[in-house]
């Protein structure tokens, strides 16, 4: 080799490592399609929640059937293995649930009527005690100081008792009134118990064989997720509210039915429920019964709180189930902010089927991401049986063999 190629060599090496232009144009059009994407996402997620807000009328009614049917189901699932026909099964299920969740509802509407006032004059006594104790050693706050904060609170407890009552009707008074709504429940959940297992063949046949298993796979399993979910709250709520409940009756605290019953209805908004419900309990107890009863009902919330979280919870939920509680406290914050109470006890539900559409879109991904490509699957072929891969034609790599010429003469043609 003459010392002029070297050069040659040289340049050509330099010159066959990618520019640095390059690089930085492939790195700014991955940026720009990613950028894109997010963009595209979030405006289709405004397009949603606007459209959720405008049709809110008729979703609450429908959202609320999903969920009393995932309870019905069960039942008259059994009811129909036994013989019944779907339409009585669902309605003898249907009106069960109603006449129990009825029969509640009139225990404990005239408790708290009978007792309200009680808690109110309570609760104003309790008051005026903390007042006492802050103006005495050692703190020796000043009156108006104390006058000042209590003001605040006062007026912060108002406005939230303003937003919490208008919370609780906002969803139900957006479709008209509360008869309506419940009206429209009542025949939702009906349907959707009676003729529920008709849908998945249907939608599989109108969307097509890909996309109907698809389809179908993501809807029994939020189907699954939404029942179970509603089921094991339920019965960890009812064991919840069984002891504490217990435990107020038996240390006189007042309004011990209706904080129970709270306790309940407080298991269905994860954490959030559970230490408004809690806490609640603990301030009726420290101004009806003094500081030494208030701790002991923070030490049986506590020690209930914590059979249900180490016991209950990995017993009755499924894993696939469980949310981390960042996530429930946003989907609680989420929901309550836009839906009043109606959208934080339907936040958590929701965030659990959002969570199992994430789930399978990441199953899909990567059992795709694990298929080999052409070429692996190319290279991965064996030679045909009784021959080795010389004899096929195959080299170390598994790459095809030029054909040798048999002889000289066809070596030079």
């Amino acid at each position: 080799m003459t010392e002029s190629a070297v050069p040659g060599k040289s340049t050509a090496s330099a010159t066959s490592g990618k520019d640095r232009g390059d690089l930085i144009g492939v790195g700014g059009l991955w940026l720009a399609k990613w950028s894109l994407i997010l963009v595209s996402i979030a405006a289709g997620a405004w397009v949603f929640g606007w459209l959720i807000g405008h049709l809110w009328v008729i979703l609450l009614p429908v959202l609320l059937a999903v969920i009393v049917a995932t309870v019905l189901w069960p039942p008259a699932k059994l009811m129909m293995r036994l013989g019944f026909p779907p339409a009585l099964a669902a309605s003898v299920s249907l009106v069960v649930f109603f006449v129990v969740i009825g029969g509640v509802i009139t225990l404990i509407i005239p408790s708290v009527a009978e007792q309200a006032p009680e808690l109110v004059d309570q609760a104003s006594g309790g008051i005026a005690q903390v007042q006492d104790w802050l103006k005495g050693p050692p703190l020796n706050i000043g009156d108006d100081q104390i006058d000042t904060a209590v003001s605040a609170i006062i007026s912060r407890l108002q406005d939230s008792g303003d937003v919490i009552a208008t919370g609780v009707f906002s969803g139900v008074s957006a479709a008209g009134s509360l008869l309506v709504t419940l009206a429209l429940v009542l025949v939702l959940s009906f349907f959707f118990v009676k003729d529920g297992p008709k849908f998945l063949p249907w939608l599989h046949g109108f969307s097509g064989g890909r996309a109907g298993r698809h389809l179908g796979e993501v809807l029994s399993r939020m189907w699954a997720t939404l029942g179970g979910f509603i089921r094991t709250q339920a019965i960890v709520s009812l064991i919840d509210a069984f002891f504490i409940g217990l435990g107020l009756v038996i240390l006189g605290v007042p309004l011990a039915l209706v904080l129970a019953t709270l306790t309940f209805l407080g298991g269905f908004i994860p954490i959030v429920g559970a230490f408004v419900a809690g806490a609640l309990a603990v301030l009726v107890a420290l101004v009806a019964n003094g500081l030494t009863t208030a701790l002991i009902v923070l030490a049986i919330i506590v020690a209930v709180q914590q059979l249900e979280g180490n016991v209950l919870q990995p017993i009755l939920q499924s894993r696939s189930m469980n949310l981390h509680p960042a996530i429930v406290l946003l989907a609680v914050a989420g929901g309550s902010s836009l839906f009043g109470i109606i959208g934080a006890f339907l936040a958590v539900p929701a965030a659990a089927v959002a969570a199992v559409l994430i789930r399978y879109l990441s199953e899909q991904i990567d059992a795709r991401s694990n298929e080999p490509d052409q070429d692996e699957l190319e290279d991965e072929i064996p030679p045909p049986e009784g021959l080795t891969e010389e004899q096929a034609g195959l080299d170390d790599e598994g790459e095809s063999k030029p054909d040798k010429p048999a002889s000289g003469q066809d070596a030079t043609t």
